[in-house]
């Protein structure tokens, strides 16, 4: 697992004297040096038979994604400069447009299509969203969605994350919380948590990946094993899983005690998981299945609380494993809608 946001990086003007610059110079350097690598990834890719040039779509991404920072980063900065920087129905805007138009990169570059079944649960507010963590792309699934039915985004992400210039910049300035991988303080993160979903209102959005993890076979079976040794009880409720992993449900029902008000909304996705990482994606792009998110909501009054709520989460974390969104696109397209 990532070892977290170095502490020599964890104040924002060192972290971003480094990031912001650096994504700059190789926004420039792909986009100058287009007529080199292009051809030469080309090459690359015809001389091993793939046809598909999926390092040709690899860097096109890679161009196309810092780019897209370095002109939010450039729009964040014109906010600031114009007294702005609290505004925060325009960086909500801000960050709907990044997100959109990175979806837009990953359709073109990577033959990203997305099945939805459920859309309409998402709205109104204010809810909870309780997401499963495949890879590295996920984090967008859950922004662009919201974006579809006029949604706004809280996030929980790990801290590591605001090494992307964007979500750093314009995901401090919105009401986010970006958490330790292992705090000192686990206290102080629910009740940060709890604090970041007071006041939503209808158009809000609590978003959190209670996993904790990026899922993979391994993860799940040493995260099983773990809770064995210290809880058996709860061993037996999540021994069948096996697409998600166990939940962590602090931080999920510290959300619900800031938002007493706040109905669950389940969004579990598959089609990602060969994006674990980003070597991963010469060898996966271009995507021959679409991604299928199936969206679930459970009314607050039926969620218990604070005693039964592990319990009853691990539950519902299991019926969501048991349905979880999976077959070929013919057996899905009955079910749900495709989604631009």
């Amino acid at each position: 697992m990532p070892p977290g946001l170095p502490k020599d990086l964890r104040g924002p003007t060192i972290r971003r004297a480094i990031t912001v610059p650096s994504v700059a110079i190789g926004a420039a350097t792909l986009a100058g040096s287009i007529g080199v690598w292009a051809p030469i990834a080309a090459v690359v890719d015809l001389a091993s038979t793939r046809k598909t040039v999926p390092l040709v779509r690899s860097l096109t991404f890679a161009l196309a994604w810092s780019t897209l920072e370095s002109m939010s980063v450039g729009l964040s900065a014109a906010l600031w400069a114009t007294g702005n920087r609290n505004d925060q129905d325009t960086h909500f805007n801000l960050q709907r447009w990044w997100a959109d138009r990175l979806v837009d990169a990953l359709r073109l570059t990577a033959n990203v299509t997305f099945e939805v079944q459920g859309l309409d649960q998402l709205a109104p507010g204010p809810i909870v969203v309780c997401v499963n963590h495949s890879s590295i792309a996920d984090a967008l699934i859950p922004v662009w969605l919201l974006g579809r039915v006029g949604m706004r985004p809280r996030y929980v992400l790990k801290d590591d994350l605001q090494l992307d210039p964007c979500l750093d910049i314009v995901g401090n300035r919105l009401p986010n919380h970006f958490v330790e991988r292992d705090p000192d303080d686990i206290t102080g993160e629910l009740t940060a948590l709890e604090r970041l979903a007071h006041d939503m209102g209808p158009q809000d959005a609590c978003v959190i990946y209670p996993e904790g993890m990026v899922v993979t076979d391994t993860r799940r079976d040493r995260a099983k094993k773990a809770i064995a040794a210290r809880e058996p009880e709860r061993a037996r409720r999540v021994r069948d899983l096996r697409m998600l992993a166990p939940v962590r449900p602090g931080g999920t029902r510290a959300l619900l005690r800031g938002a007493p008000g706040a109905d669950m909304v389940f969004v579990m996705h598959s089609g990602l998981e060969s994006l674990q990482r980003l070597v991963d994606a010469p060898g996966t792009i271009p995507l021959d299945q679409p991604v299928r998110i199936q969206i679930s909501r459970v009314a607050r009054r039926t969620v218990p609380g604070d005693e039964a709520f592990a319990r009853w989460f691990d539950d519902r974390w299991a019926h969501c494993d048991r349905r979880f969104p999976a077959g070929s696109s013919s057996s899905a397209s009955s079910r749900s809608a495709t989604v631009s």
